[in-house]
């Protein structure tokens, strides 16, 4: 199956899509799509959509993740977020794709084995199940790729090959 992770951000939606048996996954494309931040939020939140769309169109995944929101100690950070991953959501539904969502303490610990994982571990882990030679150059794309791998371990895919 095929699967895009999205890392949901203001400034940086990151995005991975692997290809996955449940237990062997393989790294199609990643990247990270940037909103200017000196415009305007809907602005911005348009080009995000436009980004994920274009993936989804080039890609052809059959399924998404993302994280659900965390408790952020800034609120209005919180709620950019929350903005960002609406907008996620609907990108998602639009292309009729499966859906799921995913606490970060689920994704870490469906990549890494503990919830309280650091992001380096996070990342190392990321590289080593997809086998990649090179470190993954953006924390987003990794965090994105992490989404993808608990998708397709944890959901129905990752049942089906236990």
């Amino acid at each position: 199956m095929r699967v895009l992770g999205i890392d949901c951000g203001a400034e940086r939606t990151g995005y991975g899509v692997i290809d996955s048996d449940g237990r062997e996954h393989r790294l199609v494309t990643l990247g990270v799509i940037r909103s200017r931040p000196g415009r305007p939020f809907e602005q911005r939140l348009a080009e995000i959509a436009r980004g994920l769309r274009e993936v989804i169109l080039q890609s052809v995944p059959q399924a998404a993740a993302v994280e659900e929101v965390f408790h952020a100690a800034n609120v209005k950070t919180a709620l950019k977020l929350a903005h960002v991953r609406g907008v996620a959501l609907l990108t998602v539904a639009e292309a009729g794709l499966e859906l799921g969502e995913y606490s970060p303490l689920e994704v870490k610990t469906s990549v890494v084995g503990y919830g309280r994982a650091e992001k380096q571990q996070v990342q190392m882990m990321v590289r080593s199940l997809l086998g990649l030679e090179r470190e993954i150059s953006s924390e987003d794309a990794a965090d994105a790729l992490a989404v993808a791998i608990c998708h397709a371990t944890r959901g129905e895919l990752g049942r089906a090959a236990s």
